[in-house]
């Protein structure tokens, strides 16, 4: 099996972009280093929010999933997917767990949506576990944090909007799978 050649994403310096893994970070810079006698191009990331530095090799930067913001056609395809209504399905926590953060580390905006949607509690629901509430934040921070750089507001702005849009939604349904239920 042979593997896919990577795109060949072009990356400033300054831009905003997205590590899957940690979510929106700015490329601070790209350069060249000598490592085990050949030269690499390096992209070096910042993530203020969590003081850290992420140093992704030029040539490996779209296997490792480092993208651009998405554009605005995909946070407005996110934007729906927050609209809809909540599926929680009956398996067990640990399993639907590591679904969610299996979907936020994707990176993929409407997945990240979905996991938000469907973690998102009203007042009127019971509460949340310490780990579901985790994942949610978790969820809505990455997502936030997209949506405020693609539409150029800040992060506070973007959660506000997002809980909104969540806020006016419908009761959750419960899908349940046959196969699946615990």
């Amino acid at each position: 099996m042979r593997k896919k050649a990577a795109s060949k994403i072009v990356f400033n310096s300054g831009e905003y972009v997205v590590y899957p893994a940690q979510g929106v970070g700015k490329v601070s810079d790209i350069y060249k280093q000598q490592v085990c006698g050949s030269e690499l191009e390096l992209i070096v990331v910042n993530f203020d929010k969590d003081k850290m530095t992420l140093r992704v090799p030029l040539a490996k930067a779209g296997l490792n999933g480092l993208r651009k913001i998405s554009e605005t056609p995909v946070m407005d395809k996110a934007l729906e997917v927050l609209k809809g209504r909540a599926r929680i399905r009956k398996i067990m926590w640990s399993r639907r767990a590591q679904e969610y953060e299996n979907k936020i580390n994707s990176g993929n905006p409407s997945a990240i949506a979905e996991v938000v949607r469907d973690l998102h509690r009203r007042e009127n629901l019971a509460e949340q576990s310490y780990s579901e509430r985790q994942i949610y934040e978790q969820a809505l921070d990455r997502l936030a944090s997209e949506y405020a750089i693609c539409y150029n507001i800040s992060c506070e702005d973007a959660t506000q909007k997002l809980l909104g849009i969540l806020n006016s939604g419908n009761e959750p349904k419960i899908a349940a799978d046959s196969k699946d239920v615990a």
